[in-house]
């Protein structure tokens, strides 16, 4: 039973809260703090033994099959409640593919019939947390990297902003590293070359050390002045396997966020960008509240080496003429960034107001078109869709 239960209104079970990401899923109850489970995206495909990421199939027939064997889980192994009784709120991105999100409603409401489902964008969401109305939200995930402003409340969507760098190009540069200079040793002492490693001991190094990295790489720096580097570490792989892991590569495999490509953008250019396509008179105010959120943004040093991004870019040209910012200011929300958006949902699912925002079981027969979060005169015309159908039902 959820802790909070008796917070609810009307009698209602406590709301089930969904946040399906790329590589890992929180769900939970509505008014706890924290998710009961984090669980990895996968369910086991048709081939035996064989484990598929929900979030990459592409096929229809294929995705239906696979979210209702993976809600199974997460109802009947993970939540043990009975879906029929409980309104779901799924924390989404709002650039969600269109297939996926009707997929997920189909699951929900034909397999497993659901009362309401709540569809959420997560960087509206997280403001919950803080009770604040307006922020810059920057969301630093597995496949990509996005931005976006939310001001009193609206989803500032022309200020989006998005770089296809995130966790997996931190995991695909520390490979690349990694197979190229490491080996692992094992029992019989002998070395192997290295196939795979997760990131678990990389950190975001200062911007005066990457620069000055930077500048020895491209033989404009002090040929004299050698760097020293952070130390090894031995990153244990099973049992008596043993991966050496240079202090080298640590520091440099995270570079890659901060690295600007061919069109000078990188994970702090999105930042500016989005303020600086924000209304004027925002700008200030969205510099002042920045939320940053996403698993891959807890690497060690991630927040401190962005701010001094922040700072060092406000002084290029570009932005020195444009921007028009003094300070950039970031708040702690109360939960680990990977789950941030998941505890906003769970605020919001907590809230009177979920029923009256919620597609319900009656609105998604009569018209299987999901509105949109901000949509409300949508909701209204499927009100009044699901009212028709009832009084047509009742006289057959």
């Amino acid at each position: 039973m959820p802790l909070l239960e008796g917070i609810n209104y009307g009698g209602e079970k406590t709301a089930v809260i969904f946040d399906i990401g790329a590589v890992y899923t929180k769900c939970g109850f509505a008014g706890e703090t924290g998710p009961r489970c984090i669980i990895p995206s996968t369910v086991k495909g048709p081939k035996k033994g064989q484990e598929v990421n929900i979030c990459r199939s592409t096929d229809e027939k294929e995705l239906y099959d696979l979210l209702k064997s993976f809600f199974n889980k997460l109802y009947f192994r993970h939540l043990l409640v009975n879906p029929k009784e409980r309104r779901v709120v799924v924390v989404e991105s709002v650039f969600c593919p269109t297939v996926f999100r009707d997929t997920l409603a189909k699951v929900l409401f034909e397999h497993y019939q659901v009362p309401s489902v709540l569809f959420a964008p997560n960087h509206l969401v997280a403001l919950f947390t803080l009770g604040i109305p307006s922020a810059l939200v920057i969301d630093v995930g597995q496949k990509e990297t996005q931005v976006l402003p939310v001001f009193e409340g609206v989803l500032l969507l022309k200020a989006w902003q998005a770089l296809p760098v995130a966790g997996e190009a931190i995991e695909k540069n520390l490979e690349a590293q990694l197979l190229e200079g490491c080996n692992v040793k094992t029992a019989q002492s002998t070395d192997k070359p290295l196939s795979s490693l997760m990131v678990r001991c990389c950190f975001v190094t200062k911007l005066s050390r990457a620069k000055q990295m930077q500048a020895v790489a491209q033989g404009t720096g002090d040929t004299g002045q050698e760097l020293t580097p952070p130390p090894g570490i031995d990153y244990p792989l099973d049992g008596s396997t043993v991966l050496h892991i240079a202090g080298k590569i640590r520091e440099t495999a995270c570079e890659v966020l901060f690295e600007r490509d061919a069109e000078e953008t990188s994970v702090a250019t999105l930042l500016l960008e989005a303020i600086m396509k924000s209304p004027v008179d925002a700008r200030k105010t969205l510099a002042e509240n920045i939320i940053v959120i996403g698993g891959t943004s807890m690497l060690l040093g991630f927040k401190a080496r962005l701010v001094e991004e922040l700072r060092d870019l406000r002084e290029k040209p570009r932005y020195k003429e444009r921007l028009f910012v003094d300070a950039f200011k970031f708040h702690s929300p109360p939960g680990k960034e990977n789950y941030v958006a998941w505890l906003g949902g769970a605020v919001f699912g907590a809230l009177e107001v979920l029923a009256s925002r919620s597609v319900t079981q009656e609105m998604y027969r009569a018209d299987p078109v999901l509105p949109d979060w901000c949509t409300l005169h949508e909701t209204e015309e499927l009100d009044e869709k699901a009212s028709l159908h009832k009084k047509m039902a009742a006289t057959r």
